[in-house]
């Protein structure tokens, strides 16, 4: 698939935050997203369990049965260090390289991370989608930015994340009475549809059904395992 090359790769800190500035311009969140998607990608980074490794894999599944179409793993050493709220200048160059090689156009990207809910309103899903100009989606473990109340224990219960007077996403119950995880669009698509979508593809785990295959690989060929 295509990926848009925008931005040279930065050396420091100073010019990394320079580029989320120039680049958040480019998000468009007044798209609602997709209602029907066919594939999506699950996008997640492993560390080496020694050294500064990364291995990156991009899983397309079809939404309706979770089968997987296809998946490419990406393993090198990571060229930027690790700065909270700047972890995509070094996880987003293998991300990128894999789904480079993807053959399937996926509908909907979902990232493990944030997209909007963010220190500077640009996380990874944000820098993903204007990279890629698909509707992406982040979904994260912990929160980065803004706080939360801790949300009714069923399963498909959420309370907004809010910074100031600005909702920035939203901590959504994917398993009853288990730690919610917490969504924000990255790019083309609205808070409530990317939910929708979110609570969709996790029937029966907490993270979604792409993010945790990715996730799977990733775990594996970074210690060594075959895929």
């Amino acid at each position: 698939m295509h990926v848009r090359h925008l931005h040279a790769w930065p050396d420091s800190v100073s010019e990394a935050e320079a580029v989320q500035g120039e680049l958040r311009s480019l998000v468009d969140l007044t798209d609602s997203g997709p209602a029907l998607v066919e594939y999506v990608a699950g996008l997640d980074v492993a560390y080496a369990p020694r050294g500064d490794a990364l291995t990156a894999v991009a899983v397309v599944m079809r939404s309706e049965t979770f089968d997987i179409v296809e998946h490419v793993v990406i393993s090198e050493e990571a060229m930027f260090p690790y700065i909270p709220g700047l972890f995509a200048f070094r996880e987003l160059p293998p991300l990128i390289k894999a789904l480079e090689r993807i053959r399937t156009n996926p509908d909907l990207l979902l990232c493990d991370g944030h997209g909007l809910a963010h220190p500077r309103r640009f996380g990874i899903a944000s820098h993903l989608g204007v990279l890629t100009d698909l509707p992406t989606i982040g979904v994260a473990k912990n929160i980065l930015g803004g706080s939360y109340v801790e949300p009714a224990p069923e399963r498909g219960s959420w309370t907004p994340i809010n910074e100031g007077s600005q909702t920035i996403g939203r901590a959504l119950r994917t398993r009853t009475r288990v730690k919610p995880v917490f969504v924000s669009p990255g790019h083309r698509i609205s808070l409530e549809n990317a939910c929708r979508h979110v609570l969709g593809l996790a029937p029966d785990y907490r993270v979604p059904e792409p993010i945790r295959r990715a996730d799977h690989l990733s775990r594996r060929a970074a210690s060594g395992r075959a895929t």
